[in-house]
């Protein structure tokens, strides 16, 4: 369901969040009706902690101390879409060949899913984006797919070091500081932005595609002068 805050914005509110199933190969892949929002980032970003969070729940995606744990992609239904938890890159300690397995997950997910509505990009609001956070957004832009930028563990840093950080970020992804959501698993900081983008992508989503409709029916007109023509001849 959605509810309308002050600004006159929708806002997703998520009540019962559960763990689907997990994929460890592509034909493992899920096929769904609802729209479907990927969470992609470094192994040690905090994707978990931000799935939870929006799940209002301390547990339903796993979280360790311990990175590059996620090694499937493992999907939640929220209700209103599908989330899809992608594994975690840039791990060093993993072997070469783990990473290659990894990186063609990711690849065959983002190729073969036609239902995939928009990607949530983690990266840390401390650090500078590693070379493997840059060579995500060029992937993402290579297959022209929807994504926010979303800043984890921003409550480390002062609201003045904060707003310096997300300025050096989007410059350096080549971004408009707007793309970017900075947000904190422990305080809930920035979850409302998250919940409005992605009632936003929900409802783009859903939406009847008046185009497509008024493009066919353009082209029934043309057959019907053409037909017209012929007969007249």
């Amino acid at each position: 369901m959605y509810e309308t805050n002050n600004a006159d914005k929708q806002r997703l509110v998520i009540k019962a969040a559960k763990f689907i199933t997990s994929a460890a190969t592509e034909k493992q892949f899920i096929k769904t009706d609802k729209p479907t929002i990927a969470v992609c980032g470094k192994s040690n970003v905090g994707k978990s902690s931000f799935i939870n969070m929006l799940a209002n729940q301390k547990k339903l995606a796993k979280t360790s101390s311990e990175p590059g744990r996620t090694r499937l992609v493992n999907y939640f239904d929220f209700g209103e879409f599908v989330l899809a938890d992608l594994p975690g890159y840039g791990f060093a300690r993993v072997s070469k060949t783990e990473k290659e397995k990894w990186g063609k997950t990711l690849d065959a997910f983002f190729k073969n899913n036609e239902e995939l509505s928009h990607v949530f990009m983690l990266v840390d609001s401390r650090h500078d984006p590693t070379a493997d956070d840059v060579q995500m957004i060029e992937f993402l832009h290579y297959h022209a797919l929807p994504f926010t930028v979303v800043l984890t563990k921003a409550d480390k840093l002062s609201k003045m070091k904060l707003k310096e950080h997300v300025k050096a970020i989007a410059a350096d992804l080549y971004l408009g500081e707007k793309n970017l959501l900075a947000t904190s698993a422990q305080t809930g900081y920035g979850k409302t932005d998250v919940l409005h983008k992605i009632a936003d992508v929900i409802a783009l989503a859903n939406a009847p595609q008046e185009y497509d409709d008024e493009q066919d029916d353009e082209d029934d007109e043309d057959d019907e002068d053409e037909t017209d023509g012929g007969e007249e001849c």
